[in-house]
C-alpha cells in the first residue's frame, strides 16, 4: 500500500506487565497511542479509534433436500463484549471534502494518546478455536480530504481470571471402574482401575500428580495410560459443534495377566494452553484428565476427571498444605510416639545468671513507663516458672473449698 507522505501508521499499547504483552481483564483501563510518522505536511479531517471485543462462532454443514439436491447450512452466532469509539483529532463528519476544520500535521513523528475502560462485567478470555474465536482489538482510522481513509488495527489479549484457590477447585477428584472381558462363551477376569488427583484446578506449566492402581485379572496384556484433553464446544442457532484435542499424555508399563501396577504421584505436565472458558454463551473451553487402560481388541477402560485451567496459580500456603496433607494421609499410620519423651531443658540452661542480673537493672526510660505493671513485667521477665507437681501445695485450702461445694449442693 502506498502511504504517500505518511511513512507509518500504527497502534501501540501501554503494557503494565514485564513481558511487554498487552494483557488486560474486566474493569482494567486500556491505554495506548496512535503513532503517525510523516515525511511532509499533511491535512487531516479526523483521527478516530474504535475498540471492539466479541465472541464469534461459524461453521457450515451440508444438507440433502432430495435425491439430487444438496445445499449448505451456515451456523453463525456473535456475542459483543466491547464497543467503544473516540475521536482524537477533528470532528465526527467525514463525508465532505471541504477545507474547513482541517488539522495540519507537520513532518515528523506524532503520538496521540487514547484510553478506555473495559466493562466491569465478566469478559470471555481471548481464544482462537476451530469454529470460533474471542477477539479484542483497537482500530485507528485517519481521514484526509479527497483520499481514502487509512486504517490500522492491533489486537490485545483479555484474560478473565480464574483463581484456583477456591474450595471447589482445590477439592480432590477421584473415580473407580472395572471391566470384564468376554470372548464368545468364555468370560475373562475383570480389569479394575482407580485414580485420584489432589485437586481440580491447575495453571499452565504445573504438573498433575496422578495416584492410580490398575489390576489386570484378564488374560490379555494391557497398558495403563493418561492424557489431558481440551474440549471446544460451539453453539449457534440451537445447534452444537464439538472439537476434542489431545493436550498431553503419558504411558505406563505394560501389564500382563495377574499383575497390578500402582502410580504413586506420576507426573503429567500441562503445556501452555488457553485457560478454561466457562461463562461465554456460545463458546466453552473445558479440560479433563483421562486415566485409562488400553485393552487390545476391546473398548478401553477409562476414567474422566474434570479439570479447570486457571490464571491465578496456587498460593504457597495452599501448595504446602496440599503437599503436607497428602503426605500425612499416606504415612501417619507408620509413625509412632517415643516410649519415653525427652525431658524439657531446665531453666538454668536457657537463662544464665548474668542475663537475670542484667534484666534487674532498670533502664533510663523507666521514668516514662513507671508503674506497678512495668515493675512486675521487668522484674519477673527472667524468673523461672513455678515447678509442676501433682501434689497439691495447699491441701487445706482445697479441702475447705470442696466442703463448701458439698454444703451448697441442693439436696436430692
Amino acid at each position: 500500500m502506498v502511504l504517500g507522505k505518511v511513512k507509518s501508521f500504527t497502534v501501540s499499547y501501554d503494557c503494565l506487565n514485564d513481558s511487554n504483552v498487552p494483557v488486560f481483564s474486566s474493569g482494567d483501563c486500556v491505554s495506548g497511542r496512535v503513532i503517525i510518522e510523516v515525511t511532509g505536511e499533511i491535512r487531516v479531517k479526523s483521527l478516530k479509534i474504535h475498540a471492539k471485543g466479541f465472541a464469534k462462532v461459524r461453521w457450515t454443514e451440508s444438507r440433502n433436500a432430495g435425491s439430487n439436491t444438496a445445499y449448505t447450512q451456515n451456523y453463525t452466532e456473535e456475542v459483543e463484549y466491547l464497543n467503544h469509539k473516540d475521536i482524537l483529532i477533528g470532528h465526527e463528519r467525514d463525508d465532505d471534502n471541504s477545507e474547513e476544520g482541517l488539522t495540519t500535521i507537520h513532518s515528523g513523528r506524532h503520538e496521540y494518546a487514547f484510553s478506555l475502560e473495559l466493562p466491569q462485567t465478566p469478559l470471555a478470555t481471548s481464544f482462537e478455536g476451530k469454529h470460533g474465536s474471542v477477539r479484542y482489538w483497537v482500530k485507528a482510522e485517519l481521514h484526509r480530504p479527497w483520499l481514502l481513509p487509512m486504517k490500522t488495527k492491533k489486537e490485545f489479549t483479555v484474560f478473565e481470571h480464574i483463581d484456583i484457590n477456591t474450595p471447589l477447585l482445590l477439592s480432590p477428584q477421584a473415580g473407580t471402574k472395572d471391566k470384564t472381558l468376554c470372548c464368545w462363551f468364555c468370560t475373562s477376569g475383570p480389569i479394575s482401575l482407580s485414580a485420584k488427583i489432589e485437586r481440580k484446578g491447575y495453571t499452565p506449566g504445573e504438573s498433575i500428580q496422578i495416584f492410580a492402581e490398575i489390576e489386570n485379572c484378564s488374560s490379555r496384556m494391557v497398558v495403563p495410560k493418561a492424557a489431558i484433553y481440551q474440549t471446544q464446544t460451539f453453539y449457534a442457532k440451537g445447534k452444537m459443534k464439538e472439537v476434542k484435542q489431545l493436550v498431553a499424555n503419558l504411558r505406563g508399563e505394560s501389564l500382563s495377566s495377574g499383575k497390578t501396577e500402582t502410580w504413586s504421584g506420576k507426573m503429567l505436565k500441562i503445556p501452555p494452553v488457553s485457560p478454561s472458558i466457562l461463562d461465554c454463551s456460545i463458546i466453552r473451553v473445558e479440560y479433563s484428565l483421562m486415566v485409562y487402560v488400553d485393552i487390545p481388541g476391546a473398548i478401553n477402560l477409562s476414567l474422566n476427571l474434570p479439570l479447570v485451567i486457571g490464571t491465578i496459580p496456587l498460593h504457597p500456603f495452599g501448595s504446602r498444605t496440599s503437599s503436607v496433607s497428602s503426605q500425612c494421609s499416606m504415612s501417619w499410620l507408620g509413625m509412632g510416639l517415643p516410649e519415653r519423651p525427652e525431658a524439657p531443658p531446665s531453666y538454668a540452661e536457657i537463662v544464665t545468671e548474668e542475663q537475670r542480673q542484667t534484666s534487674l537493672d532498670v533502664p533510663a526510660a523507666r521514668e516514662e513507663l513507671d508503674g506497678p505493671l512495668f515493675a512486675y513485667i521487668h522484674e519477673f521477665r527472667f524468673q523461672p516458672p513455678p515447678l509442676y507437681s501433682e501434689i497439691d501445695p495447699n491441701p487445706d485450702h482445697a479441702s475447705r473449698t470442696e466442703e463448701r461445694r458439698i454444703d451448697t449442693c441442693p439436696s436430692r
